[in-house]
This record gives structure tokens, C-alpha cells and sequence, in this order.
């Protein structure tokens, strides 16, 4: 479908983000709009293990072109669910999820990390690697551990809880299992993020026999730390072992590849009683997460805290808990919170798509919050409720590039060649090779319109049909990181009235 879209023209069909006849341009608009594509237990990808390697590229190309459809621009696919890899990987080996059996690549070979990401790209959509630091087997896992995964070349360093598999975070060389990873991602992978969710220190889990949370069994690395003359109350120590993972992780992207950007996405309570009246888990106490100290350091890029209550949730209400991890965003990092598209459904305690709406909304208005990721995909093609459609003519009816990251150095890309012809405009990449997108807005006697169309790695000119009433058009290059070329401005030839006409195509006429 892409190919065939953007291979000789493209029609201009967004619309008007501005009402009036202002002869500048209006902000580019800007919003982070990302999916999370779980691969865990195929949640979200592939739908089941062992699939042949084209299928596994069919449902990946069918997700991004709905995630392109709905004017979202990023995908944060998860790549290491368990300690293995969605990827081809010399730390690690193959997943379950993928192959049916870990260890075992595709077939017919290929590297599904290379594919999402050429063809993200290929839309103009960012791809982040999305990756558990400490988790090493599913609870009920079945399949045989491959002899190359941590839990047979380092079982010390991997405890059993709850019935899951666990890198105890105590353990130096269970971190640096997480942080090689990390790099090798990064500098292995065309990646735009690196990302990390909730699982730190496990969920705590209640012993069957007498009803009580169990301890995590990290005897022996407290005991070495114990014996190298540590000081730290256990508590604390444990959370010293997570706060240096959360640091390192930092640097090492930064040393890579400083223009990859670095995401962590909490449980969405900073702690009960924060902000005043809010109730719930503790994840500070329990997951040993000293969430509050990471975004006020500014160890990430983008925070997303995963806000999945309801709006008016007594104990845990949508508006101040956003609001509260806006407050502790002192160094102005990007704050995107995560929203739980996955309980919207027709049983009476899920959500109807009104709360998802209203949730974006409330984002919209919130100063310091400039995105959202929605969890997860399957809702998506799912089309629950009509979901899907509500977003496309809703809040995602027009485009946006994702925010601009001050913080980290980027040099403009270089302006586009921009021409005029009968009808339509045609764009030329600029030296230097920098451009991911091209922003354009066309100007009619109705106010600005905008539209977004990919650019990366292309050479060829390409072809815009403008919309016939439009007067004049603005283009800019845009990279990886939102950074804005200098303006092109070129006037068009007035057209006779009875061309004003301009037929949406059949994608934007039935969504969703």
C-alpha cells in the first residue's frame, strides 16, 4: 500500500487546523501519538509462535499501516520479552513468542528488529525497542530454556518467583546482562528509543500455602553486600540496585547514540497519599522503583506512566495523577502518559471509548504533557467498539510530528527543493540526508492545511497533489528528532472554480 501511495504522487488530503485567511503559517502541530506492540504471550504480535517469516511480515506490515491510517507516529515494540530477543542477537537468544521454540530463528531466516524498522520508516513512523530488564520466563512457561539464555550460562544471578524467572537486580552481572543489551541495541539498530516499562523488582505474589507475599530470594547478593561492608537497610539497597540500572541505562544510550531516545514507563502511582486522597499500589515499597528520583534526575527522555484508571477513579483520578508527574518533572523531560485502550470492550467494568477520548483530552490540556502511547495494539485492529473510528475523526483526525527534544544537540536538516506544477507541488530532499519527514500546510480561504509525508531515504522527487483551492504551500524538512528545516514557500496559480473539487481517497473516506 505504501509503495504504491507515495511511489509517483501524493494527495494532499488533510484538513484545516487553523480557521481564517492568515498568510503565516500557524505552529506545526505536535504531538507524541505511539502504540505499544506487545510481543509477551503474543499479545500483540506475532499471534502466535512459529509462524513462517512472511506471515510474521504480513500482520507487521498490516499493523503499521493501521498505526499510519490513524495519524499515530511511533510504535514501541517489545523486542526482549523474557531475557530473549525479537532480534538477531549474540547476547541472547531467540524467543518463544517468535519461533515456537527459544533459540530457533525464523524461517526462512530474517531479522524481524530490521524489518519493523525499515518499514516504520518507510510511513514516517518512529519504531522503539521496548525491552523488561529483569524478567527471564512467564509465569506458566512451558517451552525448554535455550542453553544460551542467562538462566543456564549465569543461574545464579537468576532466581525463581511466583513462577516466573528473575535476573535479581542485586546482582552486578544481572545488570550488566540488561545494560550490554541495551547497547548493543543501540548501536546495532536504526532505533528513535529505547524503552522500558514496570517490571523492576516483580509484583509481589502471595505464597498459596499460607496466603502471605513472599520474599524475593535474594539471600546471597544482599549477603555479599552485606560483607563488602554495605550500610543500606535492604529496602533501600534494593532500590540503590534498580536506581543504578535506571542511570547506567542512560549513559550507555547516551555514549552509543545520543539522538536515541531513552523512555520509562511506571506504574502510575508515584506513591499512595501522591498527590493527596490517592490510593493503591506502592511501587516504591514493593517494586523497589524510585520513580520520582529518576524523572527528577532526568535519567529518561520521555516518562510515560501508565494512567489506566478510569477519568473519575475515586482513588485514583486521571487529571491529578497527571498532573502530579508534571510537578516532578523538573527537568523538563517529554511527559506522554500511557492509556489503556485494552479495556475498552462491552463487560460492564471496562471502558467505553468516551474515557479514552476524554483521557486525550485532559492530556491536551494539561502544561507539560505533549503525547500519549495507548496500550495495546490488539484493541486497535480489534476495532472495539468502534474505538478506531471515534480516534480517526476525533483527536487524530489531522497529523502531527512528534515534539521537538531541546536537550539533545541537533543540526537542522537542510531546506527542500520545492517546485510548482499544474495542480501539484514536487519535492527534492535537500543535501545531507537528514530529512525523516516533510512537513507541508497548504493554504486556502478556509485556514491552513496540514499533512506529513515520508521522506526517509528517499532520493527521487516526489509529486503532492495540493488541494485545488489552496493559494499558496509551506514545506519543511523534518528529522528524527522533530527538528525543523528553514521554510520553502511557493505560491500556486489560482485554479478555475469548477475544479474545486478534490475526492478523498477510499482511505480516508471509510476509516476505521
Amino acid at each position: 500500500m505504501i509503495d504504491t501511495l507515495f511511489s509517483t504522487a501524493v494527495l494532499f488530503v488533510a484538513g484545516t487546523w487553523q480557521a481564517g485567511d492568515e498568510a503565516a503559517p500557524p505552529p506545526t502541530p505536535r504531538e507524541f501519538r505511539a502504540v505499544w506492540v506487545a510481543t509477551v504471550a503474543n499479545i500483540d504480535w506475532p499471534s502466535k509462535p512459529g509462524l513462517p517469516a512472511g506471515e510474521q511480515q504480513r500482520e507487521a506490515r498490516a499493523i503499521l499501516d493501521r498505526v499510519a491510517a490513524l495519524h499515530l507516529n511511533a510504535v514501541v515494540l517489545q523486542v526482549r520479552p523474557a531475557a530473549d530477543a525479537l532480534y538477531r542477537s549474540g547476547l541472547e537468544p531467540w524467543s518463544y513468542y517468535l519461533t515456537g521454540e527459544q533459540g530457533k530463528p525464523p524461517d526462512p531466516d530474517y531479522d524481524p528488529l530490521t524489518f519493523w524498522i525499515e518499514e516504520a520508516h518507510r510511513r514516517g513512523l518512529h519504531l522503539h525497542a521496548w525491552l523488561n530488564p529483569f524478567r527471564a520466563r512467564l509465569a506458566g512457561s512451558t517451552h525448554e530454556m535455550h542453553p544460551s539464555h542467562v538462566s543456564r550460562t549465569h543461574p545464579a544471578w537468576v532466581k525463581s518467583y511466583g513462577g516466573y524467572l528473575w535476573l535479581d537486580p542485586g546482582e552486578p552481572g544481572a545488570r550488566q546482562q540488561t545494560l550490554d543489551v541495551v547497547a548493543d541495541l543501540t548501536r546495532r539498530y536504526d532505533l528513535d528509543g529505547i524503552h522500558i516499562d514496570d517490571y523492576f523488582y516483580p509484583y509481589p505474589v502471595n505464597d498459596p500455602a499460607t496466603g502471605k507475599e513472599m520474599e524475593f530470594p535474594d539471600d546471597p547478593s544482599w549477603n555479599v553486600y552485606r560483607q563488602s561492608g554495605g550500610t543500606l537497610e535492604r529496602a533501600d539497597w534494593r532500590r540503590q540496585n534498580v536506581n543504578l540500572l535506571i542511570e547506567q541505562m542512560h549513559k550507555v544510550i547516551r555514549h552509543e547514540k545520543p539522538s536515541v531516545l531513552f523512555g520509562i514507563s511506571p506504574f502510575g502511582i508515584p506513591r499512595p497519599g501522591i498527590p493527596k486522597g490517592v490510593v493503591g499500589f506502592d511501587q516504591y515499597a514493593k517494586l523497589y522503583a524510585d520513580t520520582q528520583l529518576w524523572l527528577r534526575s532526568g535519567w529518561c527522555d520521555y516518562w510515560t506512566p501508565q494512567l489506566y484508571w478510569k477519568v473519575r477513579s475515586p482513588g485514583q483520578p486521571f487529571r491529578p495523577l497527571l498532573e502530579q508527574w508534571v510537578r516532578e518533572n523538573v527537568k523538563g523531560r517529554h511527559v506522554w502518559p500511557g492509556l489503556s485502550v485494552s479495556r475498552v470492550g462491552e463487560a460492564p467494568n471496562q471502558y467505553a471509548p468516551e474515557e479514552i477520548l476524554e483521557q486525550i483530552a485532559i492530556a491536551r490540556e494539561t502544561p507539560g504533557v505533549s503525547g500519549q502511547v495507548l496500550f495495546s495494539m490488539k484493541a486497535l485492529l480489534a476495532n472495539r467498539r468502534g474505538l478506531v473510528g471515534r480516534l480517526a475523526e476525533g483527536p487524530y483526525r489531522r497529523p502531527a510530528l512528534v515534539p521537538k527534544t531541546p536537550w539533545l544537540a541537533a543540526v537542522p536538516p537542510s531546506r527542500p527543493d520545492v517546485s510548482v506544477r499544474e495542480g501539484a507541488i514536487e519535492i527534492r530532499p535537500g543535501p545531507g540526508g537528514q530529512c525523516f519527514v516533510w512537513a507541508i500546510g497548504a493554504r486556502t480561504a478556509n485556514g491552513w492545511a496540514f499533512q506529513v509525508v515520508p521522506a526517509h531515504g528517499r532520493k527521487a522527487p516526489l509529486t503532492i497533489a495540493t488541494l485545488p483551492e489552496a493559494r499558496e504551500v509551506v514545506v519543511t524538512a523534518v528529522d528524527r528528532l522533530g527538528v525543523e528545516s528553514e521554510p520553502v514557500r511557493r505560491s500556486l496559480p489560482a485554479k478555475p472554480a469548477a475544479n474545486n473539487s478534490s475526492p478523498l481517497p477510499s482511505r480516508e473516506r471509510g476509516r476505521g
